[in-house]
C-alpha cells in the first residue's frame, strides 16, 4: 500500500463525501432538474452542488490555492498551485441513468499536473498518482498494458458532436481504425477512459475535443502508469484539444493507422 500524500488524503475524502451525493441523486434521476449548456453539452443541478462542496472543502484544506473548474472558471491567485476540477466527467451518462461516470480532479504546480484523482462512485474505483510515485487503484499499483498486437488492442475514443466535426476527420479515422484494428469502443467519459488505458483495460484512445479539466487528472495517472500522450500530430502534448494516448507500445502504430494523410 502507497504512503499518501497530504493532497492525496484530502481528495480522497473528498471524493467519499461528494460520492454519496452523486449516487443518491443518480438514484433519483428522473427527478434532476437539467439546463442545457451547449450542443451535446449538459450541466445537472448535482454537476453544481458537487463542484461547490468540491471547491469548498479544498479552501478549507488548502486555502491559499487557486483551482480551474468545468462550472465555475477560474480562480487563480498567487499561489503556484492550483487544482483543476470536472464534478462529473460523463455527465450525459449521469443524466441517462447509465452508471459510467467519474469525479476528476489534479493538483498542477506551476502549469504542470503533479498529482491527480478519478473516482468512479457507482463501481467504488479510485485511481490516482503522484508525479514520481506510480499510478494506484484502491491501493493497488497499476500499469499500462503490454499488447501490441492489433489483433487483440482495444481502442476507446470520445465522438464530437456532430456540429463540432470537421469534414468528417473524426470519422474518417474511425473508419481507418475500424479496419485495422481488434475493437472500438465509445464509453462517454474521457476521464475513465485514461483511466483504463492507465490500468492496462484499453490500449490506446484519441480525442478531438478535450477541455483541459477533462483530462489533467488522466494525464498524470496514464504517464506514472507508464503510458504516452501526444497530439494527433504525434509531437509533445500541452493542453490541447487533440489528444491521443496509448501503451506506448502501440504509439507510432496506431498514430499511422488514425492520422495518416
Amino acid at each position: 500500500m502507497p504512503l499518501l500524500s497530504p493532497e492525496i488524503n484530502i481528495l480522497e475524502k473528498i471524493c467519499t463525501k461528494v460520492s454519496k451525493i452523486i449516487i443518491r441523486d443518480f438514484g433519483e434521476i428522473e427527478k434532476l432538474q437539467v439546463s442545457k449548456k451547449g450542443p451535446g453539452d449538459f450541466v445537472t443541478k448535482t454537476d453544481k452542488k458537487v463542484e461547490s462542496i468540491i471547491i469548498e472543502e479544498l479552501e478549507k484544506a488548502r486555502p491559499n490555492y487557486g483551482f480551474i473548474a468545468e462550472e465555475t472558471g477560474r480562480n487563480i491567485n498567487e499561489s503556484e498551485f492550483n487544482w483543476v476540477i470536472d464534478p462529473i466527467d460523463g455527465t450525459s451518462n449521469f443524466m441517462h441513468g447509465i452508471p459510467h461516470f467519474a469525479v476528476s480532479i489534479a493538483l498542477e504546480k506551476n502549469g504542470e499536473v503533479i498529482s491527480g484523482i478519478i473516482c468512479d462512485p457507482i463501481k467504488n474505483e479510485t485511481f490516482y498518482a503522484e508525479k514520481g510515485r506510480g499510478s494506484y487503484v484502491n491501493n493497488r499499483r497499476i500499469r499500462v498494458s503490454s499488447r501490441k498486437n492489433l489483433e487483440e488492442i482495444i481502442g476507446l475514443y470520445g465522438c464530437p458532436p456532430m456540429a463540432k466535426v470537421k469534414e468528417n476527420k473524426f470519422f474518417d479515422q474511425i473508419q481507418r481504425a475500424s479496419i485495422d484494428i481488434h475493437k472500438l469502443r465509445n464509453y462517454g467519459s474521457a476521464a475513465l477512459d485514461f483511466a483504463y488505458v492507465a490500468s492496462g483495460r484499453a490500449d490506446f484512445a484519441w480525442y478531438e475535443h478535450l477541455k483541459y479539466w477533462d483530462y489533467a487528472a488522466g494525464k498524470i495517472i496514464l504517464l506514472e502508469a507508464g503510458g504516452t500522450i501526444s497530439d494527433f500530430t504525434g509531437k509533445s502534448f500541452d493542453k490541447k484539444n487533440e489528444t491521443y494516448i496509448s501503451n506506448s507500445l502501440i504509439h507510432d502504430q496506431v498514430h499511422k493507422i488514425l492520422f495518416k494523410n
